[in-house]
């Protein structure tokens, strides 16, 4: 079986498992205040250019988005995405389950846009119910989006002009953002840090057995975030587990280098189905691949090769899903592309 169902299937980059083995003997503090998450969390800072840049630990994606949104806004605020955010679809209600309403806008290939959430804001703060509804406190999106595509520069300063604009925190979901780092050709950390109030950088889907580092940018991180962190299940008592992680993912620039390997194994993907014949469901730069296949097609082609079954295109096709990660081979694209 060829597995290229998502980037988070195998373990973790074999540099990773050498510090942690290397590592195992020793005795070190709890709860992340080891000498190895110190170091990680100021190897972070330094990739950031950000000194001033306040770094926390958590256990993966879906703990992190809820513990941040939870942690950063009132009881009665909500958080802006789009109709396909991951926080909208794939969470399992844990945003709400802290009581927090999820506010969906329409999404244009994955993406919010800036005139969007300006005429949302306009109608909100003029509508005549105003205090009737959840009050709009954080908008939120993923960099790549769900779809695998990628904000530009300009569109991420627009939407935080916006954020200004109107008083709401703004915070990037980076759990593939070595991905869209590495397929990006005008943003990189340090930008991000002058353009959003937090943000984090995903190790489960980049190199990880897992864990996730938080990045608040401008010394804005809530009062008692670690007692918040711990209150949402997201603190690892054996913190080190992470932080001996993250110090070697951010050692010679590993994070980058293996990001880049996954999308060049992405675009040598994208060739292969294009001249195969296959249609592109949408045009992603990044890591994930969307194609439209066949029905017929997909059942035989699933006792070889595993992928996500998106949805339905039409009566007769399916969207299918192919993530590459840093662990994909060229044996493994050599294999697909005789079962495709």
């Amino acid at each position: 079986m060829i597995y290229f169902e998502s980037d988070y299937n195998n373990g973790a980059h074999p540099m990773v498992i050498e510090h942690l083995v290397r590592t195992n003997d020793e005795i070190t503090q709890t709860y992340g205040f080891d000498s190895y998450s110190q170091t990680a969390k100021e190897k972070i800072k330094q990739a950031c250019n950000c000194p001033d840049a306040q770094v926390f630990f958590l256990t993966g994606g879906t703990q992190t988005n809820a513990t941040v949104i939870d942690g950063m806004l009132q009881s009665y605020e909500a958080v802006v995405t789009v109709e396909t955010g991951h926080i909208s679809i794939h969470e399992a209600g844990a945003v709400e389950a802290s009581g927090h309403k999820v506010i969906a806008l329409k999404d244009h290939d994955g993406k919010l846009l800036a005139a969007d959430l300006r005429a949302y804001m306009d109608w909100f703060v003029n509508d005549e119910s105003t205090e009737h509804l959840a009050q709009p406190g954080m908008v939120y999106i993923s960099f790549p989006t769900e779809l695998g595509t990628l904000y530009s520069a300009n569109e991420i300063a627009d939407i935080h002009q916006v954020c200004q604009d109107f008083g709401l925190h703004f915070f990037i979901d980076g759990a593939r953002m070595g991905y869209g780092l590495a397929a990006s050709t005008d943003i990189t950390l340090p930008w991000l840090c002058q353009h959003c109030d937090v943000f984090y950088i995903g190790g489960t889907k980049v190199g990880a057995l897992c864990g996730e580092a938080v990045v608040f940018t401008h010394q804005n991180v809530p009062k008692h975030f670690f007692t918040i962190i711990k209150r949402h299940g997201a603190l690892l008592a054996k913190g080190r587990l992470t932080g001996v992680q993250f110090d070697a993912l951010f050692s010679d620039n590993l994070y980058l280098r293996i990001s880049r390997h996954a999308i060049d194994m992405a675009m040598r993907l994208k060739e292969m189905l294009k001249n195969k014949g296959y249609q592109l469901y949408i045009d992603s730069p990044t890591n994930q691949q969307f194609v439209v296949i066949p029905n017929k097609k997909v059942k035989t082609l699933e006792k070889k090769v595993c992928f996500t079954h998106w949805g339905p295109y039409d009566q007769d096709n399916m969207i299918c899903r192919f993530v590459t990660s840093w662990a994909t081979t060229d044996a493994d694209l050599d294999a697909l592309k005789k079962a495709l």
